[in-house]
């Protein structure tokens, strides 16, 4: 087992090669195409178009100056300094390859933004699982959650994303760009939930049903899945009833809904996503 020292200087080298793909998803992608992408790095994007001499990185760094020192006094250094290192890395690197190599605006702006979110959502899902950010709209939301508890923080995130969107289009005065700009948000989200939680398309289904004993016992034989049951009462016939919880693989679902229809037609169903499941019948624990 590895110690926590050598756990550390993993993650820091896992943030090198992820710093570099978001440098060149930046650089390839969204700056020559004028795309807007959101958090401080669009930001930076329109104080870039009015001052051509400031370079994207240097922005970057000194917009996320402020977040840290507050979110160094409010949430504690040893939180926030995987993210400086990555803030500070990325960034850089964002400057450095914009001087190395200067790229030409692609044929199609929406490739650019496809590609660009790939790239993106990737890097961004590695440094993310390494327990750092890139700062930015992420360290502003969770910043802000601690006044703004009851707003979830993906919405917070989205909301802030989107604004920067709107003003990097107005700055480059094209509404493609925010169009542009929005699909790339998209992609990238979807790109970086598959790499912090991988094909996983497991659902969890919560069945409340007087027939539980014979649900449960069909499930198990023929899903091959464990049921737990919980014990529950109606709220306003103040009946009580059980409860079967069951995590499935998204292509067993068909099975499950006949077998519940078949068993117990006034059973109330309910089917969720799962974002991760780990144990028996799925992946293993890290």
């Amino acid at each position: 087992m590895p110690s926590s020292s050598a756990r550390k200087c993993m993650s820091y080298l896992w943030i090198l090669p992820a710093s570099a793909v978001y440098a060149l998803g930046f650089n390839w992608c969204f700056a020559p195409n004028h795309i807007a992408f959101g958090g401080l790095t669009g930001a930076a994007q329109i104080v870039n178009r009015f001052l051509p001499q400031a370079p994207v990185g240097a922005v970057v760094i000194l917009l996320n100056i402020p977040l840290f020192l507050l979110g160094w006094r409010l949430l504690g250094g040893k939180a926030l300094a995987a993210s400086l290192y990555a803030m500070l890395l990325s960034s850089a690197a964002i400057d450095l390859l914009a001087r190395l190599h200067t790229f030409q605006p692609m044929a199609d702006p929406l490739l650019a933004a496809l590609y660009g979110g790939v790239l993106m959502g990737a890097s961004l899902g590695v440094i993310l699982l390494q327990g750092a950010t890139t700062g930015g709209t992420d360290l502003l939301a969770r910043l802000l959650q601690l006044r703004l508890s009851w707003l979830p923080m993906g919405k917070l995130l989205l909301g802030i994303d989107l604004a920067v969107v709107a003003a990097a289009a107005a700055a480059f005065r094209d509404l493609d760009s925010a169009l542009y700009g929005a699909a790339a948000l998209y992609v990238s989200s979807r790109v970086m939930d598959l790499v912090l939680y991988g094909l996983d398309t497991s659902k969890v289904a919560c069945i409340i049903s007087q027939k539980h004993q014979a649900l449960s016992a069909r499930l198990t034989r023929e899903l091959e899945r464990g049921v737990t049951l919980l014990q529950g009462r109606g709220a306003w016939s103040g009946q009580e009833t059980q409860v079967l919880l069951c995590a499935f693989k998204q292509r067993q679902i068909a099975a499950l809904k006949q077998a519940v229809r078949e068993l117990d037609s006034d059973a109330f169903l309910i089917v969720c996503d799962a974002r991760e499941v780990a144990g028996l019948g799925f992946r293993a624990r890290t």
